[in-house]
This record gives structure tokens, sequence and C-alpha cells, in this order.
């Protein structure tokens, strides 16, 4: 049952009329309508070019970081992820992130594209406590080409939850990266507690 309830909680939400096109690669976009000089400047500026496929050893996607940040905060702290860092992800676990209640935050992801074109990309997360779901969070990134640069992602500003209740347990979440076609480019699990001060470093 659990497996199934993860399945459709990590279901990207479809849009009425929209049917993904077939996957192309960076190169084979580059030399579609390729006669015309508007179309092909809009891709030049999305660094759809041709020769910029990538390299193909790596995946289409490297999710780097995901941050939280909060004028709330103090100054000098940061809440940052490295998702190359698996044990701190890990440790989460048994030292979950503090996170002051009653706030406003935004989400900030950081990816980078190694080739091909990605589209519909979304960051889908599902918090839960003592095993049962009580947030899920769809956040669209978009669509995007191959560069040597990362791109930023802000979301939308939120607000956490507040009240004795909130406070008390750990919550799990399971934040994953998935385009519309299901294909996942990044799963990862981690952990928080609601506190009516951030923690100090």
């Amino acid at each position: 049952m659990a497996d199934h309830d993860d399945h459709e909680d990590f279901k990207p939400a479809s849009t009425p009329g929209y049917k993904p096109t077939a996957a192309k690669s960076a190169d084979e976009y580059a030399k579609l309508d390729a006669e015309d000089e508007s179309l092909a400047r809009w891709k030049a500026s999305l660094g759809i070019v041709p020769g910029a496929g990538g390299d193909t050893s790596k995946p289409k996607v490297t999710v780097l970081t995901l941050e939280l940040d909060s004028e709330t905060l103090p100054p000098g702290k940061k809440i940052a992820f490295n998702l190359s860092d698996t044990q701190r992800l890990a440790d989460t676990k048994k030292h979950p992130i503090i996170i002051k209640e009653d706030v406003d935050y935004n989400v900030r992801i950081t990816f980078k594209v190694n080739h091909s074109i990605i589209s519909g990309v979304r960051y889908i997360q599902v918090v839960k406590r003592t095993g049962v779901k009580v947030d899920r969070m769809e956040q669209m990134l978009g669509s995007y080409g191959p560069q040597a640069e990362a791109y930023i992602k802000n979301f939308d500003t939120d607000r956490s939850p507040s009240g004795m209740l909130a406070r008390s347990g750990t919550y799990n979440v399971r934040s994953r990266v998935v385009d519309d076609d299901g294909e996942v480019y990044a799963d990862w699990e981690w952990s928080f507690k609601l506190a009516k001060e951030w923690e100090k470093d």
C-alpha cells in the first residue's frame, strides 16, 4: 500500500490537453528549422546550438543544492544541502534541521543540465510525520537546454506551521526532481523539526 501511495504522491500533475513530445537531443533541436533566423536566435538564447549536446556519460540533470532562505534567519546562518554529501543528508534523520515556526521562507534549487533538452521539470516534496502525509508541494522548474553554468530556481514564498502540535515530532521529507515523462533526476530524503527559534550555529 505504501509503495502505491508513494507512486501517487510523486506523480507529476498533468496539464489538460498537454502531451509531452518525443525526446530529442540538443543537437537535433538545434538543427530543427535551422533556416528560421528568429527561431535560431531564440534557441541560441537557451543554449540550443549545434554541438551543445554536452557529455552524455553524465546524467541529463545533476541537482547540486537545495537551500532554505528566510529574512528571519540570524546573520550569517545558511540552511543548504549539497546533494553530493549523502552523509550530511543521512545525518538529518538523527539531527533534524531546525526551522523556526510561523515565518516566511523560500526554497531555492540549483541544478545543471549536462546534455539533452529537458522539459516540464518539476520539484515534488512529500512531508510525513509518524508515517502520515501532512504536506505535498509541487513546484514547476521549467524546460532547459544544456549549459556550463548551473541554473537557479527560486520557489514561491511559503510559511512554516506554528503551534505546540506543529512543534512536536520530526518531519520526514522525500524530495524528487522529475520531468513530464516521469524520468527521475534526483530523489533524496531529509528531516526537520519546527522550533520557536532558529538553531544557532
